[in-house]
């Protein structure tokens, strides 16, 4: 019995001494950092622009829209980091087209006034000259009575339509809407009508320097009643949009103090030898 349980103890110390270590397990891998997305681009601000309305928004010869209103917008868009994209719009449904949300604003000389401000919100202002009168040559005028009988042309929707309606329909004058300005000046070149009313830079520069504009001229005052003009050209917004109008105001300044404004208006507008800023 002593010799079976002597031969046990030695064939347990043998297998002890022949047992292998197990290798430890291996690490796992660290994990490889993960890249961080690269930062969103900021939407493209959508800019409802009427290209019949030279030299405030017209087209090149390609087709691109251009004139100041398009500088001040691709300024302005520059500042605030966004990058301007340009949708035509018929003038008379700007206000209807930016309320259903078709584009963001409408920068296309688009007075400020206390009717348009009861549909959309309005930026400071970016620029503001007067409208005049144009009439040929040929017809002596003195006051809205003196030309009573006469055709005027309009753009419908604008603020010349509004003073046309008020001031010069009922002296007598025939006044008819038309969709765009460039309508108006073929109906005058074809002898449809005897003059317009538009704002003097854009009858100045689009009609008035170019061979068929050389049998009209400019008559009477400037005309700037805020009851009809309002109070200067603004970039219309849908209202609630205060982020955006608070940034488009800061840039607005940014681009005056920091010479864009006048380098854009020169382009223009420097052979005038007027400040289209206005008062």
């Amino acid at each position: 019995m002593k010799k079976l349980l002597l031969t046990l103890a030695a064939a347990s110390l043998l297998a002890a001494c022949g047992k292998k270590e197990e290798p430890a397990p291996a690490a796992a891998p660290a994990a490889a950092p993960v890249a961080s997305a690269p930062a969103a681009e900021a939407a493209p601000l959508m800019v409802a622009i009427d290209p019949t309305y030279e030299p405030f928004t017209f087209k090149t010869a390609d087709g691109k829209p251009t004139g100041f209103d398009v500088d001040i917008a691709n300024a302005l868009c520059e500042q605030i980091k966004r990058k301007c994209e340009f949708v035509e719009q018929v003038w008379d449904s700007m206000i209807p087209g930016l309320n259903a949300k078709k584009y963001d604003v409408i920068i296309s000389s688009m007075s400020i006034t206390d009717d348009r401000l009861k549909e959309v919100d309005f930026t400071d202002k970016y620029y503001n000259t007067p409208s005049r009168i144009v009439l040929k040559k040929s017809v002596k005028y003195t006051d809205p009575a003196s030309i009573k009988g006469k055709k005027i042309g309009v753009l419908k929707g604008s603020t010349q339509e509004k003073y046309a309606m008020g001031d010069l329909k009922p002296a007598g004058v025939i006044v008819n809407s038309y969709e765009a300005q460039d309508q108006v000046y073929l109906d005058i070149k074809s002898g449809r009508l005897d003059g317009t009313v538009a704002d003097y830079m854009e009858v100045t520069g689009g009609f008035l320097s170019k061979p068929e504009g050389a049998n009209y001229t400019l008559v009477g005052p400037d005309l700037k009643d805020p009851k009809y003009y309002g109070y200067g050209a603004g970039i219309a917004l849908r209202k609630g949009e205060d982020k955006l109008k608070g940034e488009l105001n800061d840039a607005i300044k940014a681009i005056r103090a920091n010479g864009s404004y006048k380098t854009i208006a020169d382009k223009y507008f420097a052979k005038y030898n007027i400040d289209v800023y206005g008062e």
